[in-house]
């Protein structure tokens, strides 16, 4: 693709994608505009009334002539079940003329692509999401051995969670059993210990924002091999 401006729709609670994403982007020449649509609080409720306004984002973003926008929430792409992504995707597309990347949808292209079919969880989600998130991976063809939450509802908090605090959550988790670690939400900082882990527990990691990042590179026909985790230099 010879456009490399992208659009990005982030929770307006977000404060974590455009850290990690920004040296990437600035790295690979890619030009990226974010429109943000209202979340506070991490909740069913409140995701679908998100969601409402993504139509008009994606108009907005229409107009910074981007040829890929992403819809970088995890939860905001699952919670109505098998299929909630592609139609996301399907209204992103239809509104802007661009190709979409919607984060859950990218997180099972990026598990198949390591070939993972016994995997572990790892969210800052309540348990209500954790069933929703559970239930979609499964649809989607994944063993789910164990999802443990760190019972966040407030999007702010989520992007508050250090690394050591991230990491002292995962060392309490057997992961001997699974091919693959997923990291899930978009506002959780993961860049700092993908490739930590990936080294520590010899098998794939992936996190949302390093699924999302992946998707949108590939859309725009970029190898990036600098990226975090074994997925951006997988044949």
């Amino acid at each position: 693709m010879d456009n490399k401006r992208v659009g990005i729709i982030i929770p307006s609670s977000n404060t974590t994608v455009e850290d990690e994403f920004s040296p990437i982007f600035l790295d690979a020449g890619i030009s990226a505009h974010y429109d943000r649509i209202p979340l506070e609080n991490v909740t069913v409720d409140d995701l679908a009334a998100m969601e409402k306004n993504t139509k008009d984002s994606a108009a907005l973003l229409k107009t910074a002539d981007v040829g890929v926008i992403a819809y970088a929430c995890t939860t905001g792409s699952l919670f109505k079940g098998l299929g909630h992504d592609i139609e996301l995707g399907k209204v992103i597309s239809k509104e802007a003329g661009a190709e979409a990347v919607v984060t859950s949808g990218k997180v099972v292209e990026a598990l198949n692509l390591v070939k993972a079919r016994n995997i572990k969880v790892i969210t800052p989600y309540t348990k209500e999401l954790n069933v929703l998130e559970r239930k979609f991976l499964e649809q989607n063809g994944f063993n789910v051995l164990e999802i443990k939450g760190m019972d966040k509802v407030k999007n702010v908090d989520i992007g508050r969670i250090s690394s050591d605090e991230l990491m002292n959550f995962i060392d309490g988790t057997d992961m001997q059993d699974a091919d693959c670690v997923f990291l899930s939400c978009t506002n959780l900082p993961t860049f700092s210990v993908i490739n930590v882990l990936e080294q520590k527990l010899n098998k794939p990691v992936i996190s949302s924002n390093s699924a999302t990042l992946w998707g949108i590179l590939k859309a725009l026909n970029i190898r990036y091999e600098k990226g975090p985790g074994y997925i951006f230099n997988a044949p």
